[in-house]
């Protein structure tokens, strides 16, 4: 039986993922920024939680950590320290590490950027990867950490998946993301497109998330550096992909 997932929502814009096995019984979740939260997901799944998967260690992501392994016996798992050690984690994960969810394999990815030690998780049979806030729908992660360098490295990591991936992010930013994508990628009929269907969503008060990484190499600027419309569009046809993103970065920074 395939895998199932619960997304649910916390603070103002934070959404943590819950997946489970059915045939096991077995749970994880990505993140743990309220406890409280997730307690509610769990109850309303009738889950009952085996692991906890961290992608950062930025307080949104980590602050509900020590009541939800306390309360759940929960095994953690996170990244290796890149000087801000997160309190509770019970495996060290690094770039290339793999380990066992429910007999299923996930994938760890090192994507510094937004943070140095931030880490994705791909679950290749399932077609699905938890990006953190490495690349969200239709945008990326500020740096504030890394590089620009960094980010678009692990970026390229991640637009080397499976274009049918499901992409689930941290935040609800899609909207705002949107906005600042149609001024840069203006010929782009697909981002138009989608930036109407974003908007009537967030109208209904629906997510925008999960998303497919195919749609987000058609729509997200951040991933179209090498677009020639995108390029003559920023004045930067003989660019380097790299030098787009940087160019990019520093806009949606300043919008």
């Amino acid at each position: 039986m395939p895998l199932e997932f619960h997304q649910f929502a916390y603070n103002d814009d934070n959404y943590g993922v819950l997946i489970h096995d059915p045939v096991s019984a077995e749970t994880a979740c990505v993140d743990v920024g309220d406890a409280t939260a997730l307690a509610k997901a769990l109850d309303h799944t009738g889950w009952t939680l085996s692991q906890i998967w961290i992608t950062h260690h930025h307080w949104d992501h980590t602050d509900g950590l020590d009541e939800a392994k306390e309360t759940t016996g929960a095994t953690v798992l996170g990244p290796v320290s890149q000087g801000k050690d997160i309190a509770g984690l019970d495996r060290h994960l690094a770039d290339g590490d793999t380990f066992a969810f429910a007999g299923h394999k996930v994938q760890v990815l090192h994507t510094p950027g937004h943070t140095t030690d931030m880490i994705n998780f791909y679950l290749p049979e399932a077609g699905v990867v938890f990006t953190g806030d490495t690349l969200f729908a239709m945008g990326c992660g500020r740096l504030f950490e890394g590089t620009p360098a960094m980010m678009w490295t692990s970026l390229q990591k991640l637009m080397a998946l499976p274009e049918e991936t499901v992409v689930y992010c941290a935040h609800e930013y899609t909207a705002a993301n949107a906005a600042f994508a149609v001024t840069v990628d203006p010929g782009n009929a697909a981002l138009e497109a989608r930036a109407k269907g974003v908007a009537e969503l967030r109208a209904a008060g629906k997510p925008t998330v999960p998303t497919r990484m195919g749609i987000e190499l058609a729509t997200n600027p951040f991933l179209r550096a090498s677009s020639a419309g995108l390029r003559a569009h920023l004045g930067m046809t003989d660019a380097t992909d790299a030098e787009v993103f940087t160019r990019l970065r520093a806009l949606k920074d300043q919008a």
